[in-house]
């Protein structure tokens, strides 16, 4: 069982030590967010100071909601929104039941606020600004184009960070028209499928960081391709392990 604790200063209590006890728990919820994603979220979501909201949207089994929670601070207000859609594979009452049933066995059951409803819905009764955002909802274009409209909320030192980026085909064109086509976000950089995003013009440089991307784009979607074609040898010559899709 975590608590969320702070240091005597207010600062984040969080350490390697600590999120090793968090990932330790996560690592037993069903998910795709691996541990050196898991530990970029530790960090950024301790960084929050006391006062400061931390969103989650898509949250299934809550692998990652624990470890958002487990490193906030106290006084860290962190909210998951998921509308558990019974036609959706990744949704439905039962998983709605094993996400409250995982953060209570963790002990952040208190900790986090959780939402039952769909990204614009929470979004359009949203007051507040946010201090870190983590998406990781419906995969398609326009719902990942959607979820991009989060970054309205941010705080100018706040960060936005984007599952399956440069992996899914729907989340990535919607960067793609984000970062290359908007004005508001710029692309920092990648661990994995995770994307962080801060808000702010973006430089020439900037977008081309984004184009550099492409080519891991394509490989990952050339694996994929393989995969569904149960072609198991030709991924793993390209580098790739295991049956589940490259996050």
């Amino acid at each position: 069982m975590l608590q969320r604790m702070a240091s005597p200063n207010g600062s984040p209590a969080g350490s390697s030590a600590d999120f090793g006890d968090a990932f330790a728990l996560a690592r037993e919820v069903p998910g795709w967010l691996t541990e050196d994603q898991a530990l970029v979220l530790y960090d950024a979501a301790a960084a929050v100071p006391a006062g400061g909201r931390v969103l989650e949207i898509g949250s299934h089994h809550g692998r990652s909601t624990i470890v958002l929670a487990a490193a906030a601070a106290e006084g860290v207000h962190v909210v998951a929104v998921d509308p558990f859609l019974p036609n959706w594979r990744y949704g439905g009452p039962d998983t709605e039941q094993a996400c409250r049933d995982n953060l209570a066995r963790a002990g952040l059951g208190d900790g986090v606020e959780l939402r039952v409803t769909t990204s614009r819905d929470a979004r359009e009764t949203w007051v507040g600004c946010l201090d870190l955002v983590y998406v990781d909802g419906k995969h398609d274009h326009g719902s990942a184009r959607d979820d991009l409209r989060w970054a309205a909320y941010l705080r100018p030192e706040g960060k936005l960070f984007v599952h399956d980026a440069f992996s899914s085909l729907g989340v990535t064109t919607a960067l793609l028209r984000e970062l290359i086509g908007s004005g508001r976000l710029r692309y920092v950089g990648r661990t994995g499928s995770l994307a962080l995003l801060v808000p702010g013009a973006p430089s020439l440089v900037d977008r081309l960081r984004v184009v550099a991307e492409l080519p891991w784009w394509l490989r990952n979607l050339t694996i994929k391709v393989l995969l569904r074609l149960r072609l198991h040898p030709l991924a793993r010559a390209a580098g790739h392990e295991g049956t589940a899709d490259p996050y």
